[in-house]
């Protein structure tokens, strides 16, 4: 135990603490801009990204991982917010928290498999777009200030890196904040702030219990934000935790980090947070400064508490334009600009899988029903390609008069139609062998199809013999196979 503690926390202290400083730096403006599209005060995404960080270093299944208040969470919350107000939000939080640790009991963090790539980068591509689209708003029938300031900060995150020495120890998004702040604060220009938009914490969370009545109609209203919620939310924390795993060359407990995300969506809902997940971006800057621990975890949700109370009364003078430029920043970093050049090289059956990913989420606004068009899309493809890899050969012994029928290939119910087509029934034999050693059957459509071939034989006069079935497709074929039972033919065609 004193040895998975020490390998836990405290085998990268320097390393931690240091990225755990930097991603919290740069967890303010996010926290404070992804509250803003979810319509709340920047305290609830604040007060959430502290209370989730902290809590997910110790129960979390990923170390090294960051999690806190997400622009795809966020995006989720805007219209529950809009109709009925924050403590339902907090509500829902709450339930989103109960349904994930249900997720994690019930070891659906091993569902994961069946996402494929083409599903992830449909999802990564259209939480970028999504993002972008929700700073539009703040881009529309505003002065000319907005947009020289929005362009002066994205000069300044992708040119301050360039700096020698110091462009690398900074995060350029925080030196956007800082600069566009003091500008705007020098010109005394007119233009929106984050203190516009509500006010900053100035003291510790509290225990907060929402104030909603304890109904069967609240359940009716935050049911299907928290299901949402909570599925987007072990989507993004799950593929982000395989993007870690394969950057740290380690493994994570996926069903821990399910329980994990529901326990710190707990906290944050009880002390005034909203829901939050694994951040994709964030995780990548922790590891890549070093973090690899649950100490740069903890160290980012204690930090970022910090500056909030010790600096609130700089953050309120940041302008919107200065939030906007990050977001559009992070909405650049994550899009997969690789996949529109991979339209050539990819098989058309991914790109319509990423492509209809992406339609459905931007139509929706609903990360989750996009993943699931998607994988079902993708599930439907592979059965249609796996189906075509069947292929059912023949050859005729004159002496014997015995036609032998060599099956080869997976059988079920994409390509049972095609394995019931490849017999001549109408054939004049007095024997058939249906040679199945080289063969699967996987369902009970492919077991029909074999019955129905075998009953068709014996209608038309021949003897049957099925051979080669290997243990497994014996195993179904010998409960719901019916050609080699009494009656078969009436239990067949249902007299």
């Amino acid at each position: 135990m004193v040895n998975a503690l020490k390998q836990n926390w405290f085998s990268n202290i320097r390393g931690d603490l240091l990225s755990g400083i930097v991603v919290a730096l740069a967890l303010i403006p996010e926290a404070i801009a992804f509250s803003i599209i979810a319509g709340v005060d920047p305290k609830v995404g604040l007060y959430a990204s502290f209370c989730i960080a902290v809590i997910i270093a110790f129960v979390g299944g990923r170390p090294g991982m960051i999690s806190a208040a997400t622009g795809a969470m966020a995006l989720l919350m805007v219209t529950l917010v809009k109709e009925h107000g924050l403590e339902y939000l907090l509500a829902a939080t709450l339930l989103t928290g109960v349904i994930q640790i249900a997720a994690g009991y019930l070891k659906l963090g091993s569902l994961m498999r069946f996402v494929s790539r083409s599903v992830v980068t449909g999802f990564v591509n259209a939480l970028a777009i999504l993002i972008f689209m929700a700073q539009l708003p703040e881009l529309t029938n505003v002065t000319w200030h907005v947009y020289a300031m929005t362009a002066a900060g994205l000069g300044i995150i992708y040119l301050f890196p360039l700096l020698p020495a110091v462009g690398k120890l900074i995060p350029s998004p925080l030196v956007c904040i800082v600069v566009l702040t003091g500008v705007a604060m020098a010109l005394n220009m007119d233009i929106r702030t984050v203190g516009d938009m509500g006010k900053l914490p100035d003291t510790l969370p509290i225990f907060l219990w929402p104030d909603v009545p304890l109904t069967l109609e609240t359940l009716r209203i935050i049911l299907p934000y928290s299901v949402a919620l909570a599925v987007v939310g072990l989507l993004e924390s799950m593929m982000t935790a395989t993007i870690v795993d394969d950057l740290t060359d380690t493994t994570s407990d996926r069903n821990r980090e399910c329980k994990g995300q529901g326990i710190a969506n707990i906290g944050s809902g009880l002390l005034g947070g909203m829901a939050g997940c694994a951040m994709i971006g964030q995780s990548i800057i922790n590891i890549k400064s070093g973090g690899r621990t649950r100490l740069s975890t903890l160290t980012a949700g204690v930090f970022l508490l910090i500056m909030v109370l010790v600096l609130d009364k700089w953050l309120v003078q940041i302008p919107m334009a200065a939030l906007v430029a990050v977001m559009i920043m992070v909405s650049i970093g994550t899009f997969s600009w690789g996949s529109i050049k991979n339209l050539r090289d990819h098989p058309l059956s991914t790109n319509i899988v990423m492509v209809v990913t992406v339609v459905v989420v931007v139509a929706t606004h609903n990360l989750a029903f996009g993943v699931l068009a998607g994988v079902l899309l993708a599930s439907l493809f592979f059965a249609n390609k796996v189906g075509h890899y069947m292929l059912v050969t023949s050859e005729r012994d004159e002496e014997t008069d015995t036609r032998r029928y060599t099956v080869v290939g997976q059988v079920f119910f994409s390509s049972s139609e095609k394995f019931t087509d490849s017999f001549d029934f109408k054939e004049a034999v007095d024997n058939v062998v249906i040679d199945l050693s080289r063969a699967h059957f996987w369902d009970i459509t492919a077991v029909g199809a074999l019955d129905k071939a075998v009953l068709k034989f014996r209608r038309e006069g021949a003897d049957v013999e099925v051979i080669g079935l290997n243990e497994a497709s014996a195993t179904i074929v010998d409960r719901f196979g019916v050609h080699d039972k009494p009656d078969a033919v009436d239990q067949l065609m249902g007299h």
